[in-house]
């Protein structure tokens, strides 16, 4: 038997990475900026946001990978491939959080990263194309903006510049704050992919009501994003009566239920959610006057995003003409709906199938680094479940077992589109 053979022998389906290590690694991480309720607050560019980067460049150096950080501050360990003119196959997250986060967005993703190349060194198998693993800067965007910062730049979608000197409420730059933590790198931005992976909790409740195990996602929602001001009149309670007046928060009530209807109206991939609202004057016994509230569309076409604006523009006309009063839309954020690389998908989908996890298509809901990578190279992401399906919360959390699936599953997507050499 030649080398070759033997190399794929030793990645065969039986291949599994080591789940224990895995959990002790994402648990050790969440040490660092630990939350009383189990979570994790982890601003990006903070001087927790630098140990949780010393900590996983440690980790990433013991384990042989060649460390480079760009301009942006994301984070790259690479292993060697038999043939290092070829593009690396890449798994990659970020390790920033929100506010009051938890434990695996994002940090399963980087991890499980690390646990393939931990798992692949033990069995003593190379692979073709290099290996690496990514750390994304500011992902979240809970500190500057916009979000997916460091994936962006990346991937062309916001220049370097511009990124750097973006500044958080207190006037400092995100170029600032790389130099003041140590990771302002010097490494070139949007260097080539043979092909990216990208594992993590769904964040949704999709897996676990179905009793699925793995999400082989197929591409991520398209989202726009409206800010809404609904004027009418500032009256009194008591003397004005119901037939006179031009009350801003019946309209805007009226259209809360409206961006609810037409969501479901684009089932199964629509989403309408009005998240924010403030009201003026905002006293008991005052008609209100003005109305602000942001809309927040989802669906998987933009046939489908566009068909959802269009309905909502209808209501606001309509609603607007009923209540005697004003309704002004302005769109103020647009993703474009993205479909991941079809053989990446299919390697996500033969992983699962040859571990025999139960598995189903799915389409993200939310925005991750993927969604920017995707435009300059082949992407896909593996789901998998999150308890309730929690998340941005301090309760979030997953199952072990769950997490090691989708980590295999990461090892053999991988292997997939990288190959296993002698």
């Amino acid at each position: 038997m030649n080398d070759l053979a033997t190399g794929a022998l030793r990645a065969g389906p039986a291949l599994r990475i080591d789940a224990d290590r895995l959990w002790r690694s994402l648990m050790d991480l969440a040490q660092i900026g630990a939350t009383p309720l189990g979570g994790v607050r982890r601003i990006t560019l903070t001087d927790l946001d630098r140990q949780g980067r010393d900590c996983v460049v440690r980790w990433f150096e013991a384990a042989g990978l060649a460390v480079r950080v760009d301009a942006i501050g994301n984070i790259f360990g690479r292993r060697a491939g038999r043939d290092p003119g070829r593009a690396p196959v890449v798994a990659g997250s970020h390790i920033d959080t929100q506010p009051s986060g938890g434990k695996f967005d994002g940090n399963y993703g980087v991890l499980a990263g690390l646990e393939v190349v931990r798992t692949l060194d033990e069995r003593g198998i190379r692979t073709e194309a290099p290996l690496e693993v990514a750390v994304w800067t500011n992902e979240e965007g809970t500190r500057f903006t916009p979000v997916m910062m460091g994936s962006g730049v990346f991937a062309g979608v916001f220049p370097l510049e511009h990124a750097l000197a973006r500044t958080d409420v207190e006037g400092k730059t995100v170029g600032d704050e790389l130099r003041r933590i140590g990771y302002a790198g010097s490494a070139p931005t949007g260097t080539p992919v043979g092909a990216y992976f990208e594992a993590h909790i769904e964040q949704g409740p999709i897996l676990e009501d179905t009793g699925n195990t793995i999400g082989v996602v197929t591409g991520a929602l398209g989202q726009r994003w409206y800010d809404v001001t609904v004027t009418g009149m500032n009256a009194h309670a008591g003397p004005t009566p119901m037939a006179l007046r031009r009350d801003a928060l019946l309209a805007a009530a009226q259209l809360v239920v409206e961006v609810n209807r037409i969501a479901h109206g684009e089932a199964p991939h629509g989403r309408g959610t009005v998240g924010y609202m403030q009201v003026a004057p905002n006293s008991r016994n005052v008609v209100p006057g003005e109305v602000r509230f942001a809309v927040d569309f989802r669906h998987a076409t933009d046939a489908g995003l566009e068909a959802m604006e269009r309905a909502l523009r209808a209501a606001c006309a309509r609603v607007g003409a009923a209540c005697r009063v004003t309704v002004a839309l302005e769109e103020v954020v647009y993703f474009p709906p993205c479909r991941f690389d079809a053989d990446c998908v299919a390697a996500v989908r033969a992983g699962a199938a040859a571990l025999a996890h139960r598995h189903m298509e799915i389409v993200s809901g939310a925005g991750h680094d993927a969604v920017y990578v995707a435009r300059v190279a082949p992407t896909a992401m593996i789901f998998v479940p999150c308890k309730g399906g929690i998340s941005h919360n301090e309760i979030e959390d997953a199952l072990p077992a769950h997490l090691a699936a989708g980590c295999d599953v990461l090892l053999h997507a991988m292997l997939a589109r990288a190959g296993v050499a002698a």
